[in-house]
């Protein structure tokens, strides 16, 4: 006879059969390590730090703890390494797709920089369509095993280069052809989003949306450039907005309000005033040293003052992560229950770079009945 389930075991199953939306994932930062391995030794690239799969995934995790932003950076020189040929890029988008559609993922955007995968000879254009035809497969195999995903994705410009125009004009030019998004990434300091203010202005004349990485390795002023001065519809990462927030010795976190204890300076008004998205990261954060623990991330303080906050992987192999897991490290470490999983999903669907009535249908019709099957309807 077996075992009668624990409360845990229960509720992490339900974390895997719920559907989850997914804003912020990094396709550079999700490969599978034997597809690394594979790929490398087709190309002859010889530099991996491990030449097994469980070791090399070891490798990334352990060289991604450092604390420090810029050593997780280095970590893609290898998996960029093998994602310079349309082969590549097809494959790892695939797999993609198939691997967030097998823990639930039922709508993903996903981030990549073209201009870092040109060191062979592809054309910007070329980037773009393997990875688009790559998502397209993944999608169509994830909805044939009855794991039905949307996928779309992000363009990225590298903030410390000077290419951010040209990306934005290849993200609106590929508008209808898969790309929802565009966005900066890279280490903050020294490097402010100010400097692609041209790209900025563009994408806002074509109607365009995009998103900053802004508060995270660095502060405040990141955050309020990236919003006042860029327009940025939501922020990835975001988590320095706390530093705007001044909580009292004894507050009650548990229901918590603007002036119970708690102080909430202009920024971080503005941003939770204007329904600003935070794409938020937890174990990521972690990782760079944007939060102490996931018990102590300010996304439990955030939730409860009700800012748009959602839940997100950052880079799935350098984290050793899933969205099933960010959700269960937050019920396990920070006292979250599923009706806050399921107030996140919809957040992050509202949140959405995609047009309004496919984020209602995915919500009407995929998040709010899969948490009614498990139980939860407020």
């Amino acid at each position: 006879m077996s075992a009668t389930p624990t409360a845990e075991v229960a509720i992490g199953e339900q974390i895997a059969r719920a559907p989850k939306a997914l804003l912020h994932d990094h396709l550079d930062g999700g490969v599978r390590p034997a597809t690394i391995l594979e790929l490398a030794d087709r190309i002859g690239y010889a530099g991996l730090p491990a030449s097994d799969a469980s070791s090399l995934e070891r490798w990334f995790r352990e060289s991604a703890d450092s604390g420090s932003l810029e050593r997780y950076l280095e970590t893609f020189d290898h998996t960029l390494a093998v994602m310079q040929t349309e082969e590549g890029l097809h494959r790892i988008a695939r797999e993609c797709a198939l691997d967030l559609a097998a823990d639930g993922v039922v709508y993903a955007e996903s981030r990549y920089a073209p201009e870092q995968h040109l060191r062979d000879g592809l054309a910007l254009e070329q980037v773009v369509e393997a990875v688009t035809a790559g998502f397209e497969e993944g999608a169509a195999e994830a909805a044939a095993k009855a794991t039905p995903i949307r996928i779309v994705s992000l363009l990225t410009a590298m903030r410390h280069a000077a290419k951010s125009r040209e990306i934005a004009e290849l993200a609106v030019a590929y508008r209808d052809k898969g790309v929802v998004g565009f966005d900066i990434a890279g280490a903050e300091a020294g490097y402010p989003p100010t400097r692609h203010l041209d790209a900025f202005e563009y994408l806002r004349r074509e109607n365009f949306h995009f998103t900053i990485h802004a508060g995270e390795a660095f502060g405040l002023p990141s955050i309020w450039e990236a919003i006042q001065w860029c327009g940025a519809d939501r922020l990835g990462h975001g988590v320095r907005i706390v530093d705007d927030i001044t909580v009292e010795e004894g507050a009650d976190l548990t229901h918590a309000h603007a002036g119970d204890g708690i102080t909430i300076g202009r920024l971080a008004a503005y941003v939770r005033d204007d329904r600003i998205p935070l794409e938020m990261c937890p174990s990521s954060n972690l990782q760079t040293g944007a939060a102490a623990s996931i018990a102590e991330h300010p996304i439990t303080l955030l939730k409860a003052l009700r800012y748009r906050v959602t839940v997100n992987t950052d880079n799935r192999l350098m984290s050793g992560t899933s969205m099933s897991k960010e959700m269960q490290l937050l019920v396990d470490q920070a006292g979250w229950t599923l009706p806050d999983l399921r107030w996140v999903t919809i957040n992050a669907l509202k949140s959405a770079f995609i047009p309004f009535d496919e984020r209602l249908a995915l919500i009407e019709q995929v998040v709010k009945p899969g948490y009614a099957e498990l139980g939860v309807t407020v």
